[in-house]
């Protein structure tokens, strides 16, 4: 765990909260004898960006007005508001339908054509 910390360039503290975050989601679990630590509680591909963020934050809302309970007067005439849910939605589908195993893809794609490159 320290090293992770020291890689990331994070403190113990800050890994130990991101740690128990993604624990409680069961998106981890802990792995116990001579090569203990962390591994993931499911495939790769079934884990999604939203899982993650869920564990983190309760939805996506990038403005005050898409919070659950906010009350405003003008809420069914703000074309503004209209916008901002159809973004929210986009983001959503696109955060439920990119998984952990596809981000690792293309992960492996950039470095190899940055090796290339370099050669």
């Amino acid at each position: 765990q320290k090293e992770i910390a020291r890689q990331q360039g994070i403190s113990n503290k800050y890994l130990d909260a991101i740690i128990r975050a993604l624990k409680r989601k069961s998106l981890i679990k802990n792995v116990r004898g001579k090569k203990s630590g962390y591994v993931l509680a499911r495939p790769a591909g079934e884990i999604s960006l939203y899982d993650i963020h869920l564990a983190f934050e309760k939805e996506i809302n990038p403005i005050e007005c898409l919070q659950p309970g906010y009350v405003c007067p003008n809420m069914e005439v703000c074309v503004a508001r209209l916008f901002w849910m159809e973004l929210n939605k986009t983001i959503k589908k696109q955060m439920e339908k990119t998984t952990l195993a596809s981000l690792v893809r293309e992960q492996r794609k950039l470095l190899l054509k940055k090796k290339m490159k370099g050669q």
